[in-house]
């Protein structure tokens, strides 16, 4: 018998192709659509995310020119639970969250694949850029440090049973063969914009998606340089964001960076330019794939956003169950609320929430 697959659709080439590879690779092939968003947000798709009406369709058409199965699952309360109440309460706690990770790991990799389990499916796939392999001690996630397209950072809380029953097909390919392959299977969607932003917010407008989700807004306050000194008045903390010198409302007479954000005390904390890197940080909330648990220090590669580069780290285990992450150079704008993923090479290791 063919081992079953259910493979999550989102409208976009990446999946779509990475159906096609499954089904001409001999497995019997599921195409799942999963709709995420409320009722309401069901409209949205000029912030080019994934998961509209316009996505359902493109992901039905596919599988129907593929020959396959294609169902939508409705995920729409685990995915507020999960995501968009996650968002929006970091958001409001200073911190500034990555919804596409805490997508993965709640939704995708686990309401799906328990889903898919319970209906008799060996696998879950998707069109992530990374690789799995099975060593003699476990299965390991491995990035694509070739590609520009590698999306391991954004996996790193997979377990290994998650691994264990994961396929990602086009873990070998560029975007361009991507393309092609999608062309010459003449697939509606062979030339579709990739997805850029977070699914349920128009315009990058993170301020008006709060106020409109929870019915609360972040009120002004002040912007503090680091020794506490008042120098004027912020918009609202979801305005800001660690890093970020454009925008800030108000002329300095040299640039400005956003240093930290205190929720407390409702405070926009702003340096000098130099003063936006750290070499060190405390990550929590910490998963590990190619080794059962951190208990003495290790040197890796660390990133600590999906675009940045890799620097090389001491992690090194805390009392508490946090890890300190301590770098060879200073790194810029390292967020709360963001992950840091750590390598060994092109394997993951592990990673964790900045906290």
């Amino acid at each position: 018998m063919k081992q079953k697959v259910m493979i999550g659709m989102s409208g976009g080439v990446d999946s779509s192709v990475a159906a096609m590879l499954l089904r001409d690779q001999g497995y019997a092939v599921t195409g799942v659509t999963l709709k995420l968003r409320p009722n309401e947000y069901m409209q949205e798709n000029s912030c080019g995310g994934c998961c509209s009406l316009e996505d359902i369709d493109d992901a039905r058409r596919v599988a129907y020119k593929l020959g396959i199965e294609h169902l939508v699952f409705n995920f729409t309360e685990v995915f507020q639970k999960t995501v968009m109440d996650y968002f929006a309460d970091a958001y409001f706690h200073g911190k500034t969250p990555n919804p596409c990770i805490a997508c993965n790991r709640h939704v995708k990799f686990d309401a799906m694949l328990r889903r898919a389990m319970e209906l008799g499916f060996d696998y879950v796939a998707t069109g992530h850029y990374a690789s799995i392999r099975q060593r003699e001690d476990g299965r390991y996630l491995l990035e694509r440090v070739d590609s520009a397209k590698d999306q391991s950072y954004v996996l790193y809380n997979l377990t290994q049973f998650q691994l264990a029953h994961t396929l990602l097909p086009i873990s070998g390919y560029e975007k361009a063969e991507i393309r092609r392959m999608a062309e010459e299977a003449d697939l509606p969607v062979a030339h579709k914009a990739d997805s850029q932003d977070i699914c349920f917010i128009e315009d990058h407008d993170y301020a008006s998606f709060l106020t409109r989700y929870t019915g609360k807004t972040t009120p002004p306050g002040d912007f503090v340089d680091e020794a506490g000194h008042v120098l004027g008045t912020h918009r609202g903390i979801a305005h800001y964001t660690i890093g970020q010198r454009k925008g800030l409302g108000i002329a300095f007479g040299q640039p400005m960076y956003v240093t930290g954000i205190d929720a407390e005390k409702n405070q926009v904390i702003l340096g000098p330019a130099g003063s936006q890197y750290r070499s060190s940080l405390i990550a929590g909330d910490l998963n590990w794939i190619s080794i059962p648990s951190l208990t003495s220090p290790r040197t890796v590669w660390a990133k600590v956003r999906y675009q940045a580069e890799p620097s090389q780290a001491t992690v090194s285990p805390l009392k508490d169950g946090t890890v300190q992450v301590t770098f060879k150079e200073p790194q810029r704008s390292v967020t709360p609320g963001q992950a840091v993923v750590f390598y060994d090479g092109k394997t993951v290791v592990g990673g964790g929430t900045i906290l």
